[in-house]
């Protein structure tokens, strides 16, 4: 799931919007709660029409799908291997979909499927549809990483993760088996040790509409945006990002009351969500409301005393002037609470070849292409290594 936190320009957190997606979790109680008046924070009249595919069933099999699920070589696996076990094998493992991680967008099924790429939502969403087509039980879990912020203009994006498991359906009145298999799409060292916790199906319908939310207004396409987020609302109530996401293109839409009253509701579920405060205190600030502004800013400065790109803005300003170890030490700083940061590796290595460490460098840009969020900037960082490689290192940066 995205949570989208208003990230200003240069991210001054308190300034920044701050939004959370998934392959990002954020704030799903556990408890059922009774949905508020949601339609309280809806504004259906100034945002024209839905777009056609909020009410596509993102499980839905594709044709290609239903043919790889009909094909002999599919049936033979299945057979020799057992319905979940052979499911992996058709789909993951040599000679299956040369799936490649991808999050710059969240897709169906369907479009996971004909792409063969996707963020860890969408391939969970893609195996559930291939899995339920077998009679497959299906059991979701959010995995409890530490979110990684992810900055696009003037915004921060924080992703977290989910995975799922399969186990045999009951069948005859006779219990089904407990869950055989965990289908993870990060390695395994990467999770090993991680805490996880289930989620109904309604959060990850919540989690695809509040992604998809995030990602049109990244695009500054503010309508579609809120149709996502209003459908991610009233698709789980407990799912706080959601809350958010629809706060954040209440501002952007310029209907500040509105935006007030989501970020109250998400504080009002989750007190300690700090993503929230720090939204909502430039908000209050602006309507001179300065003294609950710094209010909020306090708390949340004491759930969370070094926020998202704390060290990074640091680092910055540090190379800015020229002082480039104190930029090394800043950027290194954010890496060690953020390894899987594409970003912050290449900034380190920014530092690291201006105190003339080559070798480091290159080591750190390797780490920026190896934890990038798409094929493609992948490929931007491999081909700046590249150039240092070769000693161009006035194109470097």
């Amino acid at each position: 799931m995205d949570t989208v936190s208003s990230r200003d320009a240069c991210l001054r957190l308190g300034r920044a919007l701050l939004l959370a997606c998934c392959c990002i979790l954020a704030g799903c109680a556990a408890e059922t709660v009774r949905a508020p008046a949601v339609d309280t924070l809806f504004a259906d009249a100034f945002h024209g029409s839905p777009p056609a595919a909020l009410d596509a069933d993102v499980f839905a099999l594709s044709p290609a799908m239903q043919a790889a699920l009909d094909s002999a070589d599919f049936r033979a696996r299945l057979k020799r291997l057992g319905t979940e076990q052979g499911l992996v094998a058709a789909l993951y493992d040599g000679g299956g979909l040369q799936l490649e991680y991808d999050a710059a967008r969240t897709r169906s099924a369907a479009e996971a499927y004909a792409a063969r790429r996707g963020n860890c939502l969408s391939l969970v969403i893609m195996t559930a549809a291939f899995a339920r087509a077998l009679g497959l039980d299906v059991r979701y879990q959010a995995v409890v990483v530490d979110e990684n912020w992810r900055r696009s203009g003037d915004m921060v994006v924080a992703s977290g993760h989910v995975n799922l498991s399969l186990g045999a359906r009951a069948r005859a009145g006779r219990p089904g088996d407990d869950p055989a298999i965990t289908i993870d799409f990060l390695p395994g060292e990467a999770v090993h040790g991680y805490r996880s916790y289930p989620l109904e199906e309604a959060t990850i319908l919540a989690m695809f509409a509040n992604n998809r939310a995030v990602e049109a207004l990244l695009q500054d396409r503010l309508d579609e945006a809120y149709w996502w987020a209003r459908t991610a609302v009233l698709r789980d109530a407990r799912f706080v990002a959601a809350y958010n996401t629809l706060a954040v293109i209440h501002q952007r839409h310029g209907d500040l009351q509105l935006a007030e009253r989501s970020w109250r509701l998400a504080l009002q579920r989750e007190p300690e969500n700090v993503v929230a405060m720090r939204n909502l205190a430039p908000l209050l600030a602006r309507e001179g409301r300065q003294g609950e502004a710094d209010a909020l800013l306090a708390r949340a400065a004491s759930i969370e005393p070094y926020p998202p790109y704390y060290y990074y803005e640091q680092g910055m300003a540090a190379l800015q002037r020229q002082d480039y170890a104190q930029a090394r030490k800043l950027f290194a700083r954010e890496v060690a609470r953020a390894p899987d940061h594409d970003e912050f590796h290449f900034w380190l290595a920014v530092a690291l070849l201006r105190l003339g460490q080559g070798q480091e460098a290159r080591a750190q840009l390797a780490l920026a292409a190896q934890t990038s969020t798409s094929p493609e900037l992948g490929q931007r960082y491999t081909a700046k290594l590249e150039l240092l490689r070769k000693g161009a290192q006035h194109q470097f940066d």
